[in-house]
Order: C-alpha cells, then sequence, then structure tokens
C-alpha cells in the first residue's frame, strides 16, 4: 500500500514540544491542562498573548521547535518501520516552510523514522496538499488538520485524523494511538 502522513501533530508532538519551549522562553508556569485545554492548532492564548504575538513568537522561535529534541507519538516510528518492512511505502508531506525543507528530513531521519528517497515532500502551503497526495495516489493518508481531509473527500483516499483537541469535532476516521493504524492496512497477495 502507498501511505502517507503529515508530520508535524501527527508523527511528532510539536505543539506540545512547542507548549514546553514557550513556557522556559516566557517563563510563565502555565499547566499541561492548560495546554489540552486549547480548541486550535496555535498554542499562544494560555501565555496571554494576542494571535499577533504569537505568530511572532513562533516565527522567533522556529529553529528550536522544529529541529531540536520534539518527541514522536508512541508508537509512530515503530508502526513506520513495521510497514516499511512489510513492504508498504511509506511517504511524507508536510507543509513546513520550504527553507526549512532539506533540514526536516535530515531531522526525521535523525530521530529515527524510515525515510526514503523521493518520498517526502515538503514546503507547500496546506491547501497545496491535495496535489500531492493526488499525485502519489495514496491509499491512506492521516494528518492532524480536518482542512486537509476535507480536500481529499474526492480522491479514493482513505482520510484518517491523528486525534486532537481542536479536531474533536470532525466526522473522520481518526486514531488516537498508533497502534489503531493497522485496521486501515491490507495485505495485498
Amino acid at each position: 500500500m502507498r501511505l502517507g502522513f503529515d508530520i508535524d501533530d501527527t508523527l511528532i508532538q510539536l505543539r506540545e514540544h512547542a507548549f514546553v519551549l514557550y513556557k522556559q522562553e516566557l517563563q510563565q508556569h502555565v499547566t499541561d491542562d492548560a495546554f489540552r485545554a486549547i480548541k486550535r492548532v496555535e498554542i499562544h492564548e494560555p501565555f496571554g498573548l494576542t494571535d499577533e504575538e504569537g505568530s511572532a513568537l513562533w516565527q522567533r522561535m522556529n529553529e528550536q521547535v522544529y529541529f531540536t529534541n520534539c518527541p514522536a507519538y508512541e508508537g509512530a516510528k515503530e508502526l513506520l518501520w513495521q510497514l516499511k518492512q512489510d513492504g508498504h511505502d511509506i511517504f511524507y508531506i508536510t507543509a513546513r516552510p520550504v527553507d526549512s525543507c532539506m533540514r526536516t528530513r535530515q531531522w526525521m531521519i535523525d530521530a529515527g523514522f524510515p525515510v526514503d528517497e523521493g518520498h517526502f515532500y515538503c514546503g507547500m502551503a496546506d491547501d497545496e496538499k491535495l496535489a500531492i497526495i493526488a499525485e502519489l495516489d495514496l491509499d491512506v493518508y492521516v494528518d492532524d488538520k480536518p482542512k486537509i481531509l476535507h480536500s481529499l473527500k474526492a480522491l479514493r483516499t482513505i482520510s484518517v485524523l491523528r486525534d486532537q483537541p481542536y479536531n474533536r469535532e470532525e466526522p473522520f476516521e481518526r486514531i488516537v494511538h498508533w497502534s489503531e493504524f493497522m485496521k486501515y492496512v491490507t495485505v495485498e497477495k
């Protein structure tokens, strides 16, 4: 099968990692409960920041957020290695900025993800993912953003949400733990 995965907040805990970095940078004690209560992708509100201030902080801390020790979700790497070993094609499709694509690919390799040549797509806007997913003719695609999955409705691709507090109202197939993903994988004979 041809399987596609977003990276941030799908395979790795980027928002939570950034939240910890924000607490350190802003020297504020904001609880983990406050983080879990955020109902949008952006994480700045519990710190008392406006959207503009939050965007500026994200840009300023981009390097730390993207290229330090952001943890993978439990079981994500192991699942991807098992899928690869079983002969499935693994594709990564991320809307990270184009100027960080090569570093992101290398970061994924260094972090222990299986990344094959020609299977890493980066540098597009969220709404441009559709064309890549269609071109790759993916069997399954997993993302945390409902907007992306809504755009895939005309494709044969099975769209799966990686559960997040900001997407729980959406009517898509979803996984909470990576151990649940195998129900979307079929064995071809």
